[in-house]
């Protein structure tokens, strides 16, 4: 990738991938990896700039966090995100002060002739005022970062990607009708065309008119290559009588395997299966090659694939934010009611229903959750709360 680059090592910061996002705010490319991969790899990495993200740990635990020795040696300007329960109390040789209050008299503090910062707040958070100017300031101003990144410029690229990792190779694709892999299917018909085959499951547990919609979009209109699976009574059946709701994720997670795993089998010529994996997947499941980061939590679209389905994963996605995914959409020519819709859980209605999942329950709770959206839309609050976010 010939994009300028910041690289933020992660220390376990639970802000870590905030300050991913402000710098990608910036139109600036960057990458989280844990603090201590390997210096050929962070040469390899070539960044403008680093940023340290700070941690949960004490300065005074036995066990210590150091980041590479060369991060200090590079030449290239670092950022250092310090630790709220401790705090410096005397400055370093060859730094000053650059921002303090009553309570922290080296809140901020820099060695420009090295190009070393180091705040002890949070700018990357919302109340934090001139935040966004201190981003600003570091990543285009100090580490002259032109600002490369943008999803419109961004299409060309990955279909080029697309089309080098594929060759003239198949790709079968779950299409759920969510944003990743709505996005994932109008990327891969761009770049490979009828090599692409999607698979839709009618599960019995999808919004009102789901399924027409789906296949109205893609199929009708877009003229993608949809293999349309009604496995209602496949996944109802597996689901009488069951009321814990892990039971009831892990029921339907495993049919979806099932279902997809049959459909593959139908498809011989098909070498890879395309996943709508985005980048917060893989930081929250700690997906750092090192697998040293802090694991906010699993997600079932990260860490591999069943054997049995033999194939490729292609991920095309992986490396974009949820906002960049859907600006990445309008620029592939999706919809905008499909890119800006709002998340719908991968198990359905089946998480919503209390007990037993039963068919009634879902044509209820279908209905239910229509007229819920039909009156946020009539009450222009639809969009209105992702403005607000």
């Amino acid at each position: 990738m010939a994009h300028q680059k910041i690289l933020i090592l992660d220390f376990g910061s639970q802000v870590a991938q905030l300050i991913a996002r402000r710098v990608r705010e910036q139109q600036v490319y960057c990458e989280l990896h844990p603090f201590d991969v390997s210096e050929d790899f962070i040469r390899e990495f070539n960044p403008q700039g680093i940023i340290l993200s700070g941690g949960p740990n004490s300065v005074y635990e036995a066990e210590e966090w150091k980041a590479p020795q060369i991060v200090f040696e590079l030449g290239v300007p670092l950022e250092v995100w310090m630790s709220h329960g401790d705090k410096v109390t005397q400055l370093p040789p060859g730094f000053k002060i650059i921002g303090s209050n009553e309570s922290t008299p080296i809140a901020a503090m820099a060695d420009e002739a090295r190009g070393f910062y180091a705040v002890q707040f949070h700018p990357e958070v919302t109340h934090t005022l001139k935040g966004r100017e201190i981003y600003t300031r570091f990543v285009r101003d100090i580490c002259g970062c032109r600002g490369d990144w943008n999803m419109p410029n961004y299409v060309e690229e990955a279909i080029a990607k697309v089309r080098d990792q594929v060759g003239a190779e198949e790709v079968i694709l779950g299409l759920s009708g969510g944003v990743d892999s709505s996005v994932v299917a109008a990327l891969l018909h761009r770049a490979i065309g009828d090599q692409l085959t999607c698979v839709f499951v009618d599960n019995g547990l999808l919004r009102l008119n789901e399924g027409v919609q789906v296949m109205d979009t893609f199929a009708r209109n877009l003229g993608v290559k949809v293999i349309h699976v009604d496995a209602v009574n496949q996944f109802m059946g597996h689901l009488k009588g069951v009321a814990d709701p892990e039971q009831k994720r892990k029921i339907i997670g495993r049919e979806f395997v099932e279902v997809f795993q049959a459909e593959a089998q139908k498809l011989p010529n098909a070498r890879w299966l395309a996943q709508g994996t985005i980048y917060p997947d893989v930081i929250e499941s700690a997906g750092g090659k090192t697998k040293k980061a802090h694991a906010i939590k699993s997600h079932h679209n990260v860490g591999g694939l069943p054997e049995t389905l033999n194939l490729k994963l292609l991920e095309p996605l992986r490396e974009l934010f949820k906002d960049e995914v859907r600006e990445f959409g309008v620029a592939l020519g999706l919809p905008h009611e499909m890119v800006y819709r709002h998340p719908f859980p991968g198990p359905g209605l089946g998480v919503r229903i209390l007990g037993e999942v039963k068919a009634e329950f879902a044509d209820l709770l279908r209905r239910a959750d229509a007229i819920f959206i039909d009156e946020l839309r009539a009450a222009d609050w639809y969009d209105t709360r992702r403005r607000l976010v």
